[in-house]
């Protein structure tokens, strides 16, 4: 009996203000990962400036495409797909991703996959471990905050999400605030472990019976303490600031997920996007998934942080199991910013 061929996969991800390359062996394997950032770039503006960030995806997309085969030591004869990101996102940057994906295509006659950012990121796992399915996922990033359910590594269903801002949105936005470069949640996790929660900002939703959030009334409230406190000559410590907003954050998160761990019982927890890399909420879910008793507790798989943020992995290794479902897309492949999950049925209710 023959050995099962090895599927290499060239990924490309250019959804917001990364662009980024990869080729990834049997959807487990990093075998070349090229990310050029443009944070400096988008700093001085404190957020991504969508034409900004296209022109500069234009300028290193072919380049980064060479390095990823030669990182790799492979020739386009070694690729079995080529995978991009079609959304959501910023529809200037997506085009840049997809465009080039389906040159590629088009030049080499390579099958092409379109990929989900969001199933993407919570893929990232898939780099780390095995998943076990089913599985549920919580979903944390600068434009999506969502509790996901993995029937199989194809099939994904939103059983919870926000109704308003994202909690990584959030994040920058406080951090403006406090005069925290963009982005700012690195600074504000670090400056957390240095405060206290002394001011009690609101936790929202956390006891309604779904798995929604919300995050701008604590936008609100923590925006509205700030100007207060300017307003009457008071200077507030910032790391108890920092403090208080990553506990309401953290406490609305962890409480409705371990919430749906015991309703779903899934075999794995994953937790994927920008925010998960936020040491805060790795280290609250971990010890609330440890007191749940034993025959409760999922493996859990945290991504590793460098593949918390957009990257081309992450995209190679989703691809992978759509390759294997034969989930091809064609040239009229097209840039979708709103593209979606499916909702649960429960959700549309």
């Amino acid at each position: 009996m023959s050995e099962k061929k090895d599927v290499r996969i060239l990924a490309y991800e250019s959804s917001c203000d990364e662009t980024s390359t990869a080729v990834i062996k049997n959807g487990r394997e990093i075998e070349s990962l090229i990310v050029a950032t443009q944070i400096k770039s988008h700093q001085r503006f404190g957020g991504v400036v969508p034409e900004v960030a296209s022109r500069h995806h234009i300028e290193v997309i072919s380049q980064i495409t060479k390095e990823a085969l030669a990182e790799a030591n492979a020739s386009w004869n070694d690729i079995d797909a080529i995978a991009v990101t079609y959304g959501p996102g910023l529809v200037g940057a997506l085009l840049i991703g997809v465009s080039a994906a389906k040159a590629a295509s088009m030049a080499t006659g390579i099958p092409l996959i379109g990929v989900d950012h969001i199933m993407g990121h919570i893929m990232a796992a898939q780099l780390k471990d095995e998943i076990e399915y089913p599985a549920l996922a919580l979903q944390v990033s600068g434009g999506h905050t969502e509790i996901v359910l993995m029937k199989d590594p194809i099939h994904f269903e939103i059983i919870g999400d926000t109704r308003d801002d994202a909690a990584g949105e959030v994040y920058d936005k406080i951090g403006r605030v406090l005069g925290v470069n963009y982005p700012a949640g690195k600074t504000i996790d670090a400056w957390a472990h240095e405060g206290k929660d002394t001011f009690h900002f609101p936790r929202a939703m956390m006891e309604d019976d779904d798995y929604d959030f919300s995050f701008s009334g604590l936008k609100s409230a923590f925006i509205n303490t700030c100007h207060h406190a300017d307003q009457i000559h008071q200077q507030l410590n910032k790391y108890d600031l920092a403090a208080s907003f990553q506990a309401s954050v953290i406490d609305v998160l962890a409480h409705k997920t371990i919430r749906a761990l015991k309703q779903y019982r899934p075999k794995t927890f994953i937790m994927g996007g920008g925010v998960a890399a936020n040491h805060g909420l790795r280290d609250r879910m971990s010890s609330e998934i440890a007191k749940l008793p034993k025959t409760m507790q999922p493996k859990v798989i945290l991504p590793d942080i460098k593949l918390c943020g957009d990257n081309a992995a992450m995209i190679g290794a989703a691809a992978y199991n759509l390759y294997n479902a034969g989930k091809f897309a064609d040239l009229t492949l097209n840039a979708d910013p709103s593209l979606e999950l499916p909702y649960a049925d429960s959700m549309l209710n």
